[in-house]
C-alpha cells in the first residue's frame, strides 16, 4: 500500500485559494488544474471512466465486460418498462419531465427556485410518483435505481451541465456541500478529498482510488459487491446490483468508521450539488460496472 500523502500540507500546496470565498467557477478551475497535474498523461475527457482512466491492464477487462456481457442490462430493461409504465391517471414517470425524460440526466442535481432547494434525479423520480397517486420507491438502490440507470443510458454521451444558481440559496447549498467533501469525520478520519484528490490513484486495501473528478459521470453503477450483497440475502431480480451516488457516499461513510446519514438528506444532496458541479463538461455514462 503506498503512503498516504499528509492531506493538511497537501491542502494549503494545492489549493491556495480553494477557500469558501472563492467561487464555484474557480474551484473547478483549481480542481480541474489540481488533475492536469498530477495526471499529466490522462486526458481530462478519460475521467468519465474512473479508475479505468489510470490503469490500462483494469480498462482492458473493464472493457471487455462492458461490450460482452454487461450484467446491468437486465435492470435496464426493468427500469425502462417503469419509466413508462402507467399510474393509475394514467400517466407515467415519463409524463413528470420535459422531453419525456429521455437525454436529460445531464442537467441534475438542479437549484429549483421555487421550493428553494437542489432537485437530483432521484427525488424528482419520487416526488413525480407521489403527485400521481403512487408510493415512493426505496432510495439508493432498486427499482428507483434502475429508472435512474436508464434515465442515465439514455443521456449517454452529454456533457455534464450542473448550474449553480445566482439564487444565494444555490450557493449555500453548493457551500454546504463542499465544506462536506473536505471535512474530516469518522474514527479513521478521512475526507472525501484524501481518498479521491490527493491520493487518487494510490493502491488501498487492493483497491485502487478513484479520481473525484469524474465520478458522478457514471452513475447509478452495477456493483459485483452490491449484487452479491443482495444474493447473500436471498435477493434476486434485475435490480439487484444498483446504486445511486448517494448510496456510495452513505457506504463511504460507513467505511471510514462514521455514522452514515441519510440517503437524500440535504447534507448528501449538497454534496451531490457539488460534487456534480466539480465535473462538468464531462460525458455521461452511465449506468458504470465498478467492482
Amino acid at each position: 500500500m503506498k503512503k498516504f500523502i499528509t492531506v493538511a500540507a497537501a491542502l494549503s500546496i494545492a489549493f491556495g485559494s480553494f477557500s469558501l470565498l472563492a467561487s464555484p467557477r474557480s474551484d473547478l478551475k483549481e480542481f480541474r488544474k489540481y488533475f492536469k497535474k498530477r495526471f499529466p498523461k490522462v486526458k481530462f475527457k478519460s475521467y468519465k471512466d474512473g479508475i479505468y482512466a489510470l490503469d490500462a491492464d483494469r480498462r482492458a477487462a473493464w472493457q471487455d465486460w462492458e461490450d460482452f456481457a454487461p450484467p446491468y442490462t437486465d435492470g435496464l430493461e426493468a427500469g425502462k418498462k417503469l419509466f413508462y409504465k402507467k399510474f393509475k391517471n394514467g400517466k407515467s414517470v415519463s409524463s413528470c419531465f420535459r422531453k419525456g425524460g429521455i437525454r436529460i440526466r445531464h442537467k441534475f442535481p438542479y437549484f429549483d427556485k421555487r421550493k428553494g432547494k437542489v432537485v437530483t434525479l432521484e427525488s424528482a423520480i419520487n416526488d413525480c410518483r407521489v403527485k400521481n397517486g403512487a408510493k415512493k420507491l426505496k432510495w439508493g438502490k432498486g427499482k428507483l435505481a434502475t429508472i435512474s440507470a436508464y434515465m442515465a443510458y439514455t443521456t449517454r454521451g452529454k456533457k455534464l451541465r450542473v448550474k449553480i444558481d445566482k439564487d444565494p440559496r444555490s450557493l449555500k447549498i453548493y457551500n454546504r456541500g463542499k465544506r462536506h467533501f473536505y471535512a474530516k469525520r469518522g474514527q479513521l478520519n478521512f475526507s472525501c478529498a484524501d481518498c479521491h484528490i490527493f491520493n487518487a490513484g494510490n493502491m488501498v486495501r487492493g483497491n485502487l482510488l478513484s479520481p473525484a473528478l469524474g465520478q458522478v459521470t457514471h452513475f447509478p453503477v452495477w456493483r459485483k459487491k452490491w449484487a452479491k450483497k443482495s444474493e447473500a440475502k436471498g435477493k434476486t431480480g434485475a435490480a439487484r446490483g444498483f446504486g445511486t451516488i448517494q448510496r456510495r457516499y452513505k457506504g463511504c461513510n460507513k467505511q471510514v468508521r462514521a455514522k452514515p446519514l441519510k440517503i437524500q438528506s440535504a447534507e448528501y444532496t449538497a454534496l451531490e450539488y457539488f460534487h456534480s458541479y466539480m465535473s462538468n463538461g464531462l460525458k455521461i455514462n452511465g449506468p458504470g460496472l465498478r467492482q
